[in-house]
């Protein structure tokens, strides 16, 4: 979206809710994307079922840089459940707790064979022997990252976020909400029936996540009795060496076709801690936070407040009031975040709604530092407006002396999305060259929710040509 966040979509930050009967015109604007994105609603909980793929293929007169597919197919893992799913968010958000997990998660829509529910409606692959696929996987559930495998059959990673990577031979892959990995699947096995599946990796303590597991089938054409279908190997919920060993493997594909431009000399450095928080529980209400708090999440001890109208517009029309520009380059408490205990004074945020301003040009390196305050997890952060090069991550509280000297400036892969490893920390950069205002936030929704997401406002360029673009005539009033 260069130079254009007015479609961006997160509501109260780049435009307000499109009210019912109400019509947007949505424009995207691509740049050098090439490979497998997707689009959903930005407001409430609404993307649990408003989504969908977005798939850019290579330039005329240009090729994959991988032997070309038989067929193309999207896989969009999601999650599923019996509730209104609007009654599910208001319900954790008045009592403070977490939500309710979800019934079922879903390959294409439809959660397979294991459930009682749908086994007519199971999504089918139809494969031909000895012809290749791509695949192009989308992480669009609520609340997990995912474990996915086929059965009998290894998958070559070839992609994620719309940017290619060097071939990447694996039994599972681990992906994020929001994440897209493309991946070739060669249909080299005897003619049968074989289970795809998907199911969670969660690594909270004492955290309830939806233990249930969804499959297609990869089903090959031909004339044979098909015998039950067995399930693939899926490492164990809580496998976090499983997780971050895949996502830690990726590398760009960095040549002469799709060369990868690492920023070096870095002018902006940023650490920003992310956390899950708690308040005091309001009076002549019961919650079901720990010890009868509310839950909360933070970027560096703040507590995302949306505003009244977006902050877009505010910035635009120069409207005050609206947002501040303190947002704190480094953690305002600094303690040895990853401790197995904390003191619960910590795990109190301000609620503020404070924005990052970065000059246009200036060269990012934001170092990600997960911590142990309430329950240590994973966390998948996303930037709008921008990818990024994910140069360096680990366990542990982030050492600026000695982790650096570990980074990948070589073929680091090029993300939109990248999971922060449970009480560990994760680099990455970029270059401020898309003026405008961008969201930055968890992927799992329910921290997202409570408050783990910050605003960046990239300043314009010095010339009409790297501006800021006007707003169209029909944004949606706030």
């Amino acid at each position: 979206m260069p130079r254009y966040p007015w479609s961006d979509g997160p509501v109260y930050v780049t435009q307000c809710h499109i009210q019912p009967g109400g019509k947007f015109s949505q424009k995207v604007i691509f740049s050098s994307e090439e490979g497998t994105l997707w689009w959903h609603a930005h407001s409430d909980w609404s993307r649990a079922t408003v989504h969908g793929a977005i798939i850019i293929y290579p330039k005329k007169g240009t090729s994959y840089p991988f032997p070309k597919p038989h067929a193309e197919v999207p896989i969009l893992l999601g999650e599923w459940w019996k509730k209104d799913i609007m009654e599910v968010l208001t319900e954790f958000v008045q009592n403070g707790g977490d939500p309710q997990i979800s019934d079922a998660y879903t390959i294409n829509g439809q959660p397979g064979d294991l459930y009682p529910c749908s086994k007519p409606e199971t999504f089918k692959l139809l494969v031909d022997y000895g012809k290749m696929y791509l695949l192009r996987i989308i992480n669009v559930d609520m609340q997990d990252i995912l474990f996915f495998s086929i059965a009998k059959h290894q998958i070559t990673v070839v992609g994620t976020d719309a940017s290619y990577t060097k071939p990447l031979a694996r039994d599972y892959i681990a992906i994020s909400p929001g994440q897209t990995i493309d991946v070739l699947l060669e249909a080299n096995q005897s003619p049968d029936h074989y289970y795809m599946a998907a199911r969670a990796y969660s690594s909270a303590k004492g955290v309830e996540y939806d233990n249930t597991t969804t499959t297609a089938v990869v089903q090959y054409n031909g004339n044979y009795t098909p015998s039950p279908p067995s399930l693939p190997f899926l490492p164990d919920y809580n496998d976090t060496n499983a997780s971050v060993n895949f996502t830690g493997s990726l590398r760009s594909l960095a040549n002469k076709d799709h060369p990868v431009d690492v920023p070096t000399n870095i002018t902006t450095q940023l650490i920003f801690t992310v956390s899950v928080n708690t308040f005091p529980c309001p009076i002549n209400r019961t919650c079901k936070g720990p010890n009868g708090t509310m839950l909360a999440a933070s970027v560096n001890n703040i507590s995302f407040v949306n505003p009244k109208i977006d902050v877009l517009e505010a910035y635009y029309y120069h409207i005050n009031g609206v947002f501040g520009t303190r947002f704190p380059s480094f953690p305002p408490y600094v303690f040895n975040f990853t401790a197995e205990y904390l003191p619960l004074l910590l795990e109190l945020p301000n609620r503020w709604t404070e924005v990052k301003v970065l000059d246009y040009d200036s060269v990012v390196e934001l170092v990600f530092q997960g911590t142990n305050l309430v329950a240590g997890t994973d966390h998948p952060m996303h930037l709008h407006g921008y990818s990024f090069y994910v140069v360096g991550w680990g366990f542990g509280n982030f050492n600026k002396d000695k982790d650096p000297l570990g980074y990948n400036l070589v073929d680091p892969p090029l993300q939109n999305t990248i999971a922060v490893p449970k009480n560990g920390w994760t680099t990455i950069r970029f270059k401020a060259d898309n003026p405008g205002v961008w969201l930055m936030h968890c992927h799992i929704e329910r921290h997202l929710t409570w408050g783990m997401d910050m605003v960046f406002i990239v300043k314009n360029g010095p010339s009409p040509e790297v501006q800021l673009l006007p707003p169209p005539p029909d944004m949606p009033p706030c």
